[in-house]
């Protein structure tokens, strides 16, 4: 057997210590961060702090939850996270669907699609379009311009093309319509596809910055992203909103981690939850017949 050959346990030896290398390069700094975040001032500034908090206190934390920017912030990236999911996967889902029948100028459509992801409009063209289109300062303007993507399109009619078109042809001969089929036959076994791509979609969302940067006029109508932007890379010390006193007792940098943790903790508690079809569904597309 070819899995108990000399060569395979080599490779299977430093294929484990590959990995846990990686897993560590991604586990050993949000540690350090965690451990910073419940750190007193003096430990943190004397660069005392390694993987495990010193002097443990929760100042940091209750700073940033008693902080109106922050809190308002984190609000405006979950209705924008959950808005935006929802409206790319119906637009996504329901592309994919159609696309995966043969009709007349499907082909013509996929090369369209395709073109989108090689060219894109660039920014100062789509800065111009949000703008007049009134979409400027509103949560619209952080939702619809990405709303379709091409890639996770093209990723969902794949898998819908691996449903056997029979269940498609009984649902036709009970009186089903195309809606009925894709609403009862096509979403129910599509779950690991729809995870997969529903998951890729809800950390762009929860991720972007830019966006947030560039069509708010306003700081206080910037999602988490932006606003932890202006802090990390700006260093804009305003926004933490420490007052003098607070200052002398508390360290900028347990807030920012505080803040960086609590802004990637959703995203860490979603994914145990998709894990199991994000496995099957990360696959999809990458068989060809």
């Amino acid at each position: 057997m070819y899995h108990k050959s000399k060569g395979y346990k080599i490779f299977s030896f430093f294929n484990y210590i590959f990995l846990i290398l990686i897993a560590l390069t991604c586990l050993l700094p949000l540690l350090h961060l965690l451990a910073q975040s419940f750190s007193s001032k003096a430990a943190v500034n004397g660069d005392l702090v390694s993987f495990w908090p010193v002097d443990f206190n929760t100042e940091s934390y209750a700073k940033t939850f008693n902080n109106s920017n922050f809190t308002g912030s984190m609000l405006i990236s979950v209705i924008r996270t959950v808005l935006g999911t929802l409206i790319s996967m119906f637009v996504i889902t329901t592309a994919g669907y159609a696309l995966s029948k043969d009709f007349r100028g499907r082909n013509a459509l996929m090369w369209i699609f395709v073109f989108t992801m090689l060219f894109s409009g660039g920014l100062i063209p789509s800065y111009i379009l949000v703008s007049s289109l009134g979409l400027k300062n509103t949560i619209w303007a952080l939702v619809l311009p990405g709303a379709f993507g091409a890639y996770n399109m093209i990723l969902l009619m794949n898998f819908f093309k691996t449903i056997p078109k029979a269940l498609e042809e009984a649902a036709f001969i009970d009186g089903a319509s195309f809606f009925g089929i894709f609403w009862r036959i096509y979403l129910p076994l599509s779950l690991p596809g729809l995870a997969t791509v529903g998951l890729f979609i809800m950390v762009g969302h929860w991720n972007s910055w830019f966006d947030g940067i560039l069509y708010m006029s306003d700081t206080t109508q910037y999602p988490l992203a932006s606003f932890l932007q202006t802090i990390v890379v700006q260093g804009s010390a305003q926004n933490m909103a420490l007052s003098p006193s607070e200052a002398a007792v508390m360290s900028e940098q347990s807030i920012k981690a505080a803040q960086i943790f609590i802004s990637t903790l959703p995203i860490i508690l979603v994914y145990p939850f998709l894990q199991r079809f994000f496995v099957k569904g990360i696959v999809l597309g990458a068989v060809k017949e």
